[in-house]
């Protein structure tokens, strides 16, 4: 560690046996949904004074009939439009933020900001400034509630246009929190150069927290949920999936991607810049593990897979043509059809006659003759053909690379299922493979997958 970075830790850490620690703590809307939620964020945070900046999301649901404060905001920017109902969907947001103080016994009133937020979306205030409030009022809250300093986002995160300035973010957030030990933080949003408030996409306030966590150099990165970990696969499709330990970047990047939850996946990328890890940890089950993410590891996976991730209704283009690997350029011609129709392509396996695109069958939909007739035009095909409601198939894991016949047994478990394979395709790191299956196929061919590698206990190569 230089100099440099010396001096600036010690304006953010506390030297504790040998070594300096700073810990982030972000909490998501389960998180904070209730006066009960934040009595176990204050347990959590207090345990542990390490935990110095701590980033809220808005309250998240209750139960399984309520409704996320942010979709509240959402319908209030809405009814502000109409000219109608405004006045109930604030006394439904009032009650929420309300039910909370009372529970808390705090002293804190609100009254003052929701007359602002109403001013201000009557005065034609953006949808982002509206879905921001949530986590706004929340670590306004919560700040009162620890005991800690309130800092608002837009002190501290920047966009441009629509996208973050990490840089500026960096700049001003080590500046700003460099002189204060502990703060509370609103998460999802910032300000963009004209000062007007931009959100990130929903379940943002991982990137807040990431953002701070990589400002300030922290040791760790948490983020507290209401699960206990990344799962190795969905719950709603295996009953009681096994915990991932530990989990790489990579590996994350590659399940995230194919619609794995727990954790934005754009919160990745500042906090692996530093090196910080991220521990994804149970509100309601503290003492639990949960899962670390990290840069690189020695620890053996528990599994040769380190999980499983898909996503249904894809389309595929098969093309085919004698000779297509000695025609210069074909691959680039075909890409070129599918780009000018503003298409994205998912995988694109081949052969020596034959190229297939996978697609987002919604995407193709509306330009489907267009790139046909693009297709035909730019390489003379000898037969196209499409193929709908696909589903592609993750299959991950840094363990995968040192075992033998991975693929294998991927096929050996769908046969065994009757399920038919469309597509395989290994990548060169050789840390994932992705399937190709119908639709119809997806939770059978996941679940199957899970039973070959998981359930049945296949250990790491030692």
């Amino acid at each position: 560690m230089n100099g440099k970075m010396i001096q600036f830790s010690h304006s953010f850490c506390i030297w504790r046996k040998g070594k300096f620690m700073l810990k982030i703590a972000k909490f998501g809307g389960s998180s904070c949904a209730s006066s009960e939620q934040f009595e176990k964020v204050k347990n959590i945070v207090m345990a542990d004074r390490d935990r110095k900046y701590i980033v809220v999301s808005a309250p998240g649901k209750r139960n399984g009939k309520d409704t996320k404060v942010t979709d509240l905001f959402i319908s209030l920017y809405e009814a502000v439009q109409k000219k109608k109902g405004i006045e109930e969907i604030v006394e439904k947001i009032k009650r929420r933020y309300q039910e909370i103080i009372e529970g808390l016994s705090l002293s804190i009133s609100l009254e003052d900001d929701f007359s602002e937020i109403v001013r201000r979306l009557m005065e034609g205030d953006s949808l982002d400034y509206a879905a921001s409030r949530g986590e706004y009022l929340n670590a306004r809250v919560m700040a009162e509630y620890l005991g800690f300093p309130f800092i608002d986002a837009e002190r501290l995160i920047f966009f441009s246009g629509d996208s973050c300035d990490f840089k500026k973010t960096e700049e001003v957030a080590k500046s700003v929190l460099s002189s204060v030990e502990y703060a509370v933080i609103p998460g999802f949003y910032g300000v963009n150069e004209n000062g007007e408030v931009v959100t990130f996409s929903r379940g943002g306030s991982d990137v807040t927290g990431s953002l701070i966590a990589a400002a300030v150099y922290a040791d760790l990165y948490e983020n507290w949920t209401d699960v206990s970990g990344f799962l190795v696969s969905d719950p709603h499709i295996v009953e009681k999936p096994e915990v991932i330990d530990y989990i790489t970047y990579r590996e994350l990047r590659e399940l995230s991607y194919m619609g794995a939850g727990v954790l934005h996946e754009d919160a990745i990328f500042p906090v692996r810049k530093e090196g910080i890890p991220i521990q994804i940890k149970n509100t309601n089950a503290p003492e639990d593990h949960g899962t670390m993410i990290v840069a690189n590891t020695l620890k053996k996976p528990r599994f040769i897979i380190t999980g499983i991730a898909g996503k249904k209704n894809f389309c595929s283009i098969n093309i085919e043509k004698a000779m297509m690997n000695a025609e210069i350029g074909f691959i680039r011609k075909v890409l070129s059809v599918i780009e000018e129709n503003g298409i994205s392509v998912e995988h694109t396996p081949s052969g020596i006659d034959t190229l297939t695109l996978f697609i987002h069958q919604e995407e193709l939909e509306s330009h489907e003759q267009k790139v046909l007739q693009g297709i035909q035009r730019a390489v003379n095909p000898d037969l196209i053909e499409l193929e709908s409601d696909l589903a592609l198939i993750a299959v991950v894991g840094r363990g995968m690379k040192s075992s033998r016949g991975v693929a294998g047994r991927i096929f050996s478990a769908l046969a065994h299922e009757y399920i038919n394979i469309k597509m395989i395709d290994q990548g060169s790191s050789e840390y994932n493979i992705i399937i190709g299956v119908k639709n119809e196929n997806f939770e059978a061919a996941i679940r199957a997958i899970y039973n070959m590698f998981v359930l049945s206990a296949l250990p790491t190569k030692k």
